[in-house]
């Protein structure tokens, strides 16, 4: 390889590492097309490799099928395939020359809305998928309440199966009018709509010359283009600590940088800042990152950040601007998905876990279980189950330095661990 080539290709490398990252969920009732859509995407993209195309060819000539079966490159559980249903959450990556793609295919099914709740939640964007031929059902309604209340920014309604009405204009039309209707009551900004048929690949990478009616662009195009800069918090800053650098050698003996993740807002060097709980303030001397010293610094940038002065700062704390703090606050309103076979305990004790920091907390007080298909509040039956959504108020051992969700999705989110078990058993959204 020349010297010229070698420039070239790292030059590419950084261009890919640099470049925007998409994080989408799909979600349809089963049978939708979920994972064939996925799939038309991989291969219409030119995503996936040829020993993988050749595997699903195999796939779906042993089940006597005349086309190779996009769905299987997805589906990767033997019991999917088997019943041809998505199960689990599957991630899958791909890259177009605009954009990185992280996709969160989740399934369809009531009893897997835990798992719908998992992908979603760190998405920009939601595709929603209804079958052309019976238009808005529960299972749309359902999916778009859950993808409202993770405050997506994004919801993208592909109308699937447009090759079977005849491509026609009118059943496109009726669903994006029933859907307009029934979504103008969720919290959902931007909603697009997109008529489809991933099985045959129309308007999915590629324009469909089956509907020169439509005028709007493709899948891909859209997702390649959607706007997500302004998806992310950019005014409260807030800094969690997770590790302290102390390299301790002679080029950097005096370094003390405190490492993480930037949840919201721009920093930059000089700002005044406080740090949390403490209340400690100090100015930012220097940001760091793995490729050197920046002179800005924002969500969701992982950086080192140097303080001028020496005060004492570990995990769990929060550095944030002086003019712009978190209340902290002990008592919390939350939203949350119960992940657990086991139902919250009567004044139970769990760790809750939020950004950085870790505290003992009791569910003082169930409010209401919500109907997740009608949105209705039901302040009779508090008796909380798997997959169930529920509104509780926590209270914790030591204050917690929160925003609410609606404002802030990385500092208004939360997780209950159980201490006996350990393990996670509900995921909230602070009121």
């Amino acid at each position: 390889m020349s010297q010229q080539d070698n420039i070239i290709e790292t030059h590419d490398n950084k261009g890919y590492l640099n470049m925007e990252l998409l994080r989408f969920t799909t979600a349809g009732s089963v049978d939708d097309g979920k994972s064939t859509l996925i799939g038309r995407l991989l291969y219409d993209s030119k995503s996936i490799f040829e020993d993988q195309l050749e595997q699903v060819a195999k796939s779906s000539e042993r089940k006597g099928l005349e086309h190779t079966d996009l769905a299987l490159l997805t589906d990767g559980l033997k019991d999917e395939r088997e019943q041809g249903i998505t199960i689990d959450v599957a991630y899958r990556y791909f890259a177009t020359p605009k954009r990185k793609f992280i996709i969160a295919d989740t399934p369809g099914h009531i009893q897997y809305t835990r798992n719908m709740v998992t992908g979603a939640s760190t998405a920009n964007c939601a595709l929603i998928l209804i079958d052309a031929r019976h238009g808005v059902i529960e299972q749309t309604r359902r999916h778009s309440i859950i993808a409202s209340l993770l405050q997506i920014p994004h919801v993208i309604v592909c109308v699937n199966k447009m090759d079977l009405v005849d491509f026609k204009e009118e059943a496109f039309a009726k669903i994006k009018e029933d859907y307009e209707a029934f979504a103008s009551k969720l919290d959902v900004k931007d909603v697009r709509f997109i008529p489809i048929s991933a099985l045959n690949g129309d308007n999915v990478v590629n324009r469909s010359e089956n509907m020169d009616w439509y005028e709007g662009s493709t899948l891909l195009y859209t997702l390649e283009n959607v706007h997500i800069g302004s998806d992310h918090n950019h005014i409260d800053c807030r800094f969690p600590v997770q590790t302290v650098i102390r390299p301790k050698n002679d080029k950097y003996h005096d370094y003390r940088g405190y490492a993480g993740r930037i949840a919201s807002g721009v920093f930059k060097p000089g700002d005044e800042v406080t740090v949390l709980p403490s209340g400690f303030s100090s100015k930012i001397k220097s940001i760091d990152t793995f490729d050197g010293e920046v002179a800005e610094a924002f969500a969701p940038m992982s950086v080192a950040i140097q303080l001028e002065d020496n005060i004492d700062v570990g995990r769990g704390d929060m550095i944030v601007r002086t003019n712009n703090m978190p209340e902290p606050t002990q008592d919390i309103e939350a939203m949350l998905c119960w992940l657990n076979a086991t139902g919250p305990k009567p004044k139970g004790k769990y760790i809750l876990r939020h950004t950085t920091s870790e505290a003992k907390t009791m569910i003082k007080e169930i409010r209401y279980k919500l109907d997740i298909s009608t949105l209705h509040r039901n302040e009779e039956d508090k008796d909380v189950k798997m997959n169930d959504i529920c509104k509780v108020m926590l209270r914790t051992t030591k204050p917690i330095l929160a925003d609410s969700y609606k404002k802030n999705r990385n500092t208004g989110s939360l997780i209950l661990v159980d201490e006996g078990t350990n393990e996670t058993v509900a995921a909230g959204m602070i009121v």
